[in-house]
């Protein structure tokens, strides 16, 4: 595997991952409203493959976010208690929203990458050709 393969390797794992993540925001602010609904996370995951040398990025487990979910008071919802609460999710928008810009601005880092590898690569092959 040469070098522009690897460095293309690597930046198709990264976009797949942020992919993913850009993903799991989306869900988390569509279901911000649903009741009992709790945030998803996703972590990444660094993975070395000794044949070719090159470290990729992964996506790991989907994780639930375990914090206390909002009590909201409106005693004319069919799931509230006799106290007139039910648990909303605890997604909170402001994150969200700072979470998928930041996916976003590593999507497309990896793709000016991707695009920069596959240029030299494509530039390189005429070089040789000549």
């Amino acid at each position: 595997m040469n070098d522009f393969s690897k460095a293309l390797d690597v930046t198709v794992s990264g976009l797949k991952a942020q992919s993913q993540r850009l993903r799991h925001v989306s869900e988390n602010i569509a279901n911000s409203d649903t009741p009992g609904y709790r945030r998803k996370t996703v972590s990444f995951e660094s993975e070395y493959q000794a044949g070719s040398g090159v470290s990729r990025v992964e996506t790991g487990r989907v994780r639930l976010d375990q914090t206390e979910l909002e009590r909201v008071f409106d005693p004319s919802h069919p799931l509230a208690d006799e106290s007139g609460h039910y648990q909303g999710s605890n997604v909170n928008l402001l994150i969200e929203v700072a979470d998928a810009r930041e996916a976003q601005r590593s999507y497309e880092a990896n793709l000016k990458m991707f695009e920069q590898a596959r240029q030299m690569s494509s530039d390189l092959m005429s070089l040789l050709q000549k």
